[in-house]
């Protein structure tokens, strides 16, 4: 579980929703559907890279498999790191703070900001977290880890000891060498963020889109999983 579970599980805050995110390995969702239709649910694929949804009654299931630009992925270590906790009376497993960062670092559109979560897990969390592991889930995006540390930093300044030492000094030596050594290859990630507000650089300048490429390449991987049926979908 993950959303505002996960949420209140790392930071003790409590939102109210009628909305309960799942996250679990692509290949997983068929059979979570078919669970969920079996319960009565109504369900649909909206988004084969990412999302599955069901609803019944008011309330509202979403079967989450990583992030919509296919950077970040579910897999079954996901639910392996996950702890143990009690929902509603129900026993239940609740996404770790590392991979609960890791899916929301590049929610930073326009109509949504995940940031001030990540703050509130990293006071909450920091000081218990494994930050070799969430810095292996961002891999080579881990400058928007930084960026959101920083935020971080000026929110809570007396609190900087929650990130540990080397994971500064580690975040911000690949940061002079970056800037020192500028990747020349990669030249525009700008719609791995957000593909409307960076549109004019892929559709009037020129810029690569590495979005598409992206959900095209996670679209063929998951098309193969299942057998080499296509995979349809957005």
């Amino acid at each position: 579980m993950a959303g505002a579970f996960a949420l209140h599980e790392h930071t003790g805050i409590w939102r109210d929703t009628k909305d309960l995110d799942l996250f679990l390995p692509a290949m997983e969702i068929p059979r979570a559907l078919m669970l969920l239709a079996r319960a009565g649910f109504e369900t649909e694929i909206p988004d084969r890279v990412w999302l599955a949804k069901a609803w019944r009654a008011g309330f509202f299931v979403d079967l989450i498999a990583g992030m919509s630009n296919a950077v970040v992925c579910v897999d079954a270590s996901w639910i392996q790191r996950s702890g143990r906790s009690e929902v509603f009376g129900a026993p239940a497993r609740i996404l770790p703070p590392e991979e609960l960062i890791a899916s929301k670092v590049f929610v930073t559109r326009r109509e949504r900001f995940d940031g001030a979560d990540v703050c509130h897990i990293v006071h909450g969390a920091g000081n218990e977290m494994d930050w070799s592991r969430l810095l292996d889930l961002l891999g080579e995006h881990w400058q928007l880890l930084l960026w959101h540390l920083v935020l971080y930093h000026y929110v809570y300044p007396a609190d900087t000891s929650r990130v540990p030492h080397e994971v500064w000094e580690e975040l911000l030596q690949r940061f002079r060498v970056e800037l020192a050594h500028p990747n020349r290859a990669l030249d525009f990630r700008g719609t791995l963020i957000d593909e409307k507000m960076f549109a004019i650089d892929v559709v009037e300048w020129g810029r690569r889109n590495l979005l598409q490429e992206q959900r095209h390449l996670a679209k063929r991987v998951r098309a193969r999983g299942e057998g080499g049926r296509p995979s349809g979908g957005s």
